[in-house]
């Protein structure tokens, strides 16, 4: 189990960045929540197992056709902290 968040930076908000977000997540069986953030980036927390954490950063590193994603900046989480966290969910 593992848990990352990551900001992403580039072209990332008002692209649908955060609605693909959501739905490859859920494709690959993770938890966590996606939303924007006041400085023009995007923040989510993804858990679940490495390899569709992996994949999940991978997919970020370049987002929905309409984004142009500079950078995703990932800090590794304790999977614990977020017992809670039952679906991947698309936050304000």
């Amino acid at each position: 189990m593992r848990a990352a968040e990551a900001t992403i930076t580039g072209r990332v908000q008002g692209v649908g960045y955060r609605f693909a977000a959501v739905r490859r997540a859920r494709e690959l069986g993770l938890r966590g929540w996606v939303r924007n953030a006041r400085d023009g980036t995007v923040r989510a927390l993804i858990i679940g197992d490495d390899s569709a954490v992996a994949q999940m950063l991978d997919w970020c590193s370049s987002g929905p056709p309409a984004a142009l994603v500079a950078n995703v900046h990932a800090v590794e989480r304790h999977p614990s902290d977020y017992a809670d966290v039952t679906d991947f969910d698309l936050l304000p």
